[in-house]
């Protein structure tokens, strides 16, 4: 399959950093997704459902498996994932968090905090979707300062832990089999990781209703009511907050991908309309507004895109540290959130309805901007780099 850049990697980095394996995996993403998602996935918007007949396809993609020793199927670099992740975003933003949940959070909680044998029992059953998992840190209470804030707890019984406490905003969680749960353990005030079976007695999950971003995503208030788990069950490598922050660098920088791939979606969108919508007696597109308009989405994407390309290039050396990832991500982000505003100017009247495509880009571009770390708190990680003074309270 010939690799076809988007007109939107203005730059031509894909083309030119991504390997010939790569490329054609890409392609094959691109080309599924355009094909049996992009057709169907404004009525799972509209509807609030998750079209769980695309989970199966993913898996076989490869979509699922390509991070993870136990299950990628061919070499490949952060930049190359990071390129998944955009052209899942570029389709659809809730898709690309489905994949993000089942395999950056839930997996990659394994990947980072498991032991070798949990490794190697679990992963393979979320790369190929036997099983879904989701994710439980983020609370009613406790959001940004889950570091401090954690109020879920955990207490050691014998060879089992005892979970009560609430999550809020878990994805994927109405219809998971097992939901990582990051709880604080009584006696050294730690915070740990369990993999819970959903159908454990005690646990329980209620979809979120009335949600204008991200609508196909089955978020989910968790409560955990005496729920026990055995010590097998433990992440046997997590053993404080900074396992976790651990597991959030990574995930922090695919967001800041689907960030781009969301901006691009829009972009895209109002290009076409653009080219096809006549005022005045000629295409919108030969107004100069609308090609400022244009001109400053595909500004916002190139800037985005170099930054993304260069913290994925750092992770494969090694190298990327938290405020890495941090700035990334409110910066492509806060980029995307103007970039898909710019989409919607451009079609009037017809960019808030879900018939060309920008409204979903539009509504969904709020929960990018918002989750795995708020701008605010991403900045105030960047800050206490660049002056060496904590500001967060």
């Amino acid at each position: 399959m010939t690799f076809a850049p988007l007109s939107s990697d203005f730059y031509g980095y894909a083309e030119a950093l991504l390997s010939d394996r790569e490329q054609e995996a890409v392609m094959a993403i691109r080309a599924w997704g355009e094909r049996e998602v992009q057709p169907i996935i404004g009525g799972y918007w509209e509807r609030a459902e998750f079209p769980t007949e695309i989970v199966k396809p993913l898996a076989e993609l490869g979509v699922l498996s390509f991070a993870w020793d136990e299950t990628k199927p061919f070499e490949n670099s952060a930049v190359f994932r990071g390129f998944v992740a955009l052209e899942l975003a570029r389709i659809d933003a809730s898709v690309s968090t489905f994949v993000g949940v089942q395999n950056g959070l839930a997996a990659g909680s394994i990947a980072v905090a498991g032991s070798a044998e949990q490794r190697a029992e679990w992963i393979p059953k979320l790369a190929s979707a036997e099983i879904i998992g989701s994710f439980g840190l983020t609370e009613p209470l406790s959001g940004s300062d889950s570091a401090r804030g954690l109020r879920t707890t955990a207490r050691r019984e014998g060879d089992e832990w005892v979970l009560n406490g609430r999550k809020r905003w878990i994805g994927n969680a109405t219809f998971s089999d097992v939901t990582i749960i990051w709880a604080k353990d009584e006696a050294d005030g730690q915070v740990k990781g369990f993999i819970v079976p959903t159908s454990t007695p005690g646990y329980t999950a209620t979809k979120i209703e009335g949600k204008i971003s991200l609508r196909p995503v089955q978020n989910a208030d968790i409560e955990l009511r005496d729920v026990r788990v055995p010590e097998a069950l433990r992440l046997q490598n997590a053993n404080s907050f900074r396992d976790t922050a651990a597991i959030l660098r990574q995930t922090r920088a695919e967001v800041a991908w689907a960030a781009v791939g969301t901006a691009i979606g829009a972009y895209e969108a109002a290009v076409a309309y653009a080219t096809e919508r006549e005022q005045f007696g000629k295409p919108i597109a030969a107004h100069q507004l609308i090609q400022e308009h244009l001109v400053n989405g595909l500004g916002n994407i190139t800037a985005s895109l170099a930054m993304v390309v260069r913290v994925s290039q750092m992770l494969d050396a090694g190298t990327q540290r938290d405020e890495h990832s941090a700035l990334a991500k409110a910066y492509a982000t806060a980029r995307m959130r103007e970039t898909v505003a710019w989409a919607r100017e451009t079609l009037g009247g017809n960019g808030i309805v879900l018939d060309y495509g920008v409204a979903r880009y539009f509504a969904d571009a709020e929960a990018l901007y918002s989750y795995e770390g708020t701008r605010e708190m991403n900045t105030l990680i960047v800050g206490r780099t660049i002056t060496g003074e904590a500001a967060f309270v």
